[in-house]
């Protein structure tokens, strides 16, 4: 049903990026790819990649940008850590919809923009054995 591409990235809730960049580049040796404020979502994004930039695996370190995001919400509750598993999509608005058809519980309705210029919709974790799952798709 939902076809995924590949993973796209993982998402990591953090209170600081500037705090956390070090470790990925320097002890991690991933490759950063640039930094990203998503007003809707009151983020901001930072992007590393691990391995070939056509395939490997990106991380995106998430840091709240206001006291009200879901971000800030998420650290308040878990703490840093792990906050979703982003998997790229084509047609992502027929992708969301066989998903409701289905049953399965989502956050978005729609797709809506993210970072990176795509378009992105969350699936509940009720949905998905407890992991906040995103959709994902590039635009054009």
């Amino acid at each position: 049903m939902i076809q995924a591409k590949t993973v796209h990235h993982l998402g990591i809730a953090v209170h600081s990026i500037a705090e956390q960049r070090a470790f990925y580049e320097t002890v991690l040796g991933a490759q950063f790819e640039g930094i990203e404020e998503v007003a809707e979502q009151k983020v901001r994004v930072a992007f590393f990649r691990f391995g070939a930039i056509d395939g490997g695996v990106r991380i995106e370190l998430l840091e709240p940008t206001s006291a009200d995001s879901p971000i800030a919400r998420h650290l308040e509750k878990r703490g840093p850590g792990l906050h979703h598993v982003a998997y790229e999509v084509s047609d992502l608005k027929s992708r969301l919809e066989a998903i409701k058809r289905a049953g399965l519980r989502v956050i978005d309705e729609n797709p809506r923009p993210g970072a990176h210029h795509m378009q992105i919709a969350f699936l509940h974790p009720h949905a998905t054995q407890g992991v906040l799952t995103e959709l994902c798709e590039p635009q054009g």
